[in-house]
């Protein structure tokens, strides 16, 4: 048995088993990233989609993703790499791409516009050993490294990624323990810490996708908000998404495009970049 200090489930994994977040293993004592290296997903995309705004505006970036999460949001848009059946599927078929190849494929779209490397689709920190050894290769040729994460993982994590990382979008996906807690099975108060030291030393843009009847208030996008302006600055952008139902979560309907509109004007008093998606 060995004990993850990845994020607050802090597993303790037998030999050969794996973690919560299905991405982790232990090996003779020692905790691993099961899915190093094994990617399930590769596309080039246009950078606004991480969604990243203010950080190179107009360029593409490589995105790469594995499998596994140490989330449990019923409404996962990403459920068949994360934490479904299927990502175990995925798992097992997953292609091994080494940090340098990886890297190389980077540097061969640079003629389409790339000006790096995107860790996302699922959750990219449960493999954080792959991220730091393809990260600083890719800082060696002169390229860009981002991170799009819950934002559930240890300090000591990016103690590790502290010198390769360039710019992150990190989700805060409400504003109350009991949302963190009941439905997302997670930790807000780990986030907060995440972003409060993630902001010091790289660009990081939020994105908080707004379920009806979950975090849809007035008043906890209002305190959302004014954290966020206090602790990383009002010029942190905040990125208001619309929820719309599907994997686990089909008992609403679509939030309300007004209600979007609304919580943005709401946010734009204590942070200057807010911005809608999924409207």
């Amino acid at each position: 048995m060995a004990v993850c200090e990845v994020c607050f489930r802090h597993c303790n994994i037998p030999e050969g088993g794996l973690g919560f977040c299905g991405g982790r293993t232990s090996s003779g004592g020692k905790v691993t990233a099961a899915n190093y290296g094994r990617i399930t997903s590769l596309a080039l995309d246009p950078i606004e989609k991480k969604p990243l705004r203010r950080f190179h505006p107009g360029s593409m970036i490589l995105s790469a993703g594995s499998y596994g999460c140490n989330l449990r949001c019923p409404f996962c848009q990403n459920y068949e790499i994360s934490w479904s059946e299927e990502a175990m599927k995925f798992a097992r078929r997953a292609e091994f791409i080494s940090p340098e190849e990886l890297c190389s494929i980077a540097d061969s779209c640079r003629s389409r516009g790339n000006i790096g490397l995107a860790f996302t689709y699922n959750e990219p920190l449960i493999g954080y050993e792959f991220i730091r050894d393809t990260s600083r290769l890719v800082h060696e040729i002169g390229m860009y490294n981002v991170i799009v994460t819950n934002g559930t993982a240890e300090l000591t994590v990016l103690d590790e990624l502290e010198p390769y990382i360039d710019a992150m979008n990190i989700d805060l996906k409400g504003f109350t323990t009991r949302y963190y807690t009941e439905v997302l099975g997670g930790d807000l108060d780990m986030v907060k810490a995440f972003i409060a030291r993630a902001a010091s030393f790289c660009h990081v843009e939020l994105t908080t996708l707004v379920i009806p009847g979950e975090n849809d208030s007035e008043e906890e996008m209002r305190r959302l908000s004014d954290w966020v302006a206090d602790t990383c600055g009002e010029e942190t952008p905040l990125h208001i998404s619309r929820f719309f139902p599907v994997f686990h979560m089909t008992d609403r309907g679509p939030t309300d495009v007004r209600l979007i509109y609304h919580l943005a004007e709401v946010a734009r008093e204590n942070l200057r970049y807010v911005y809608t998606g999924n409207c």
